[in-house]
Formats: structure tokens, C-alpha cells, sequence
């Protein structure tokens, strides 16, 4: 049954619940994590991270609480971060970009999210994963 006034997704905090508050964006990182390193398709940006995943683990899950609208757990632990910045000393390109969304993307269509939101948390996470991208091969900033 369709809800009268559905979620309206980047606003306050509807993301973040959509996407199962803490503990199931917790859970969707260690899927995430769990996939890229046993899908050899995913080897190359599995390689890009430290041998030791869990610091990994902890930033991704923590900067995506707040950038889906919940508490800023990434700043509260490691401070403020510039996703292009901290990932410039990586060679990624279009390749290890799609590497990426791929992977998420898979993690994503087996979470127990509204199908409206895993559209919505993909198409998002194509701007940052892009912006990576286009600082890394020199381009210049996205419009929006």
C-alpha cells in the first residue's frame, strides 16, 4: 500500500531513517566492504584501501550517517572531511569510479530499503563518487 505523503528524501534527517538509521547504515557498509573484498571485480578498489579495513569500515558508515541527514559521527570521531581531498592521493578513474558504484550498488538492491530510496541513495552517491573522480583526473567541479 503506497503511503499518502511518501518520505521526501535530503530533507532533515528522511534519508537517514530511510536508510535504517545507524545500525542499518552500519550494516550496509560491512555488506559493502564484505562484497568488494570477495568479488574479484571489485579487487582493484579493494586494493586501494589499508590492509586493515576496519578504520575503512568505521569512516564510510560514520560519513554516511551524516550525509544521509543523521548525527555527524564521522566529524565527532576523525573531523571534518573533504571526500575529493581525502581520496587524492588514489588513481581513480572512470574504472575504479564504477568499481565502486557497482559494488555499492549491488549492496544496496539486497538491503531491506524502500525501492524508491535505493534509486534515491544511488543517483546521490554518483555525485560524490564523481567528484572523486573529476578532482583526481584534473577536471574542473561539477555544476549543479
Amino acid at each position: 500500500m503506497a503511503e499518502d505523503n511518501p518520505p521526501l528524501y535530503g530533507v532533515g534527517d528522511a534519508s537517514f531513517q530511510a536508510a535504517g538509521s545507524r545500525e542499518g547504515i552500519f550494516k550496509l557498509v560491512n555488506e559493502f566492504f564484505d562484497r568488494m573484498g570477495s568479488d574479484e571485480r571489485f579487487a582493484t578498489i579493494w586494493n586501494m584501501h589499508p590492509d586493515d579495513k576496519d578504520i575503512s569500515r568505521d569512516k564510510l558508515a560514520r560519513f554516511l550517517c551524516g550525509w544521509l541527514g543523521g548525527p555527524k559521527l564521522y566529524r565527532e570521531k576523525y573531523g571534518s572531511i573533504g571526500i575529493p581531498r581525502v581520496h587524492q592521493h588514489l588513481a581513480i578513474e572512470t574504472a575504479e569510479r564504477d568499481q565502486w558504484l557497482i559494488c555499492m550498488g549491488e549492496t544496496v538492491e539486497e538491503q531491506d530499503f524502500d525501492p524508491s530510496f535505493k534509486t534515491y541513495l544511488m543517483e546521490q552517491l554518483f555525485v560524490p563518487a564523481e567528484a572523486v573522480r573529476r578532482r583526481i583526473a584534473g577536471l574542473p567541479k561539477m555544476e549543479r
